[in-house]
């Protein structure tokens, strides 16, 4: 099973970053303990407040699947997106490092 590796980049309509931030923040408490979440971190940009960034790490695609189903449409996801002025989804080539199990990884 290969393991999922991405980014996600949120501009927020003018403004409205620090309250994007908290909704994802939202999101990614009730991600504890959701099979194969392994990691979903938000962050602001140092530079752009309005600019949000997630790290997500998932144990497989079928695990990301199932999670995005879940929140599908919900009331969450909905008020988050209306928040956005832009997203864009950056899909990586997991290699390794420091904190990751060696399980799962692999090397281009």
């Amino acid at each position: 099973m290969e393991k999922v590796a991405r980014y996600g980049k949120f501009v927020a309509q003018d403004g409205r970053g620090a309250e994007l931030a908290e909704l994802l923040l939202g999101a990614a408490n009730a991600l504890e303990g959701v099979a194969g979440c392994e990691l979903y971190l938000v962050n602001r940009q140092a530079d752009a407040s309005d600019t949000i960034w997630v790290t997500e790490l998932w144990r497989s695609q079928a695990d990301l699947d199932d999670a995005l189903k879940q929140v599908a449409g919900s009331p969450e996801a909905a008020a988050a997106m209306r928040l956005v002025q832009s997203a864009e989804m950056i899909e990586l080539d997991l290699l390794g490092g420091a904190g990751l199990a060696s399980s799962g990884s692999s090397a281009a």
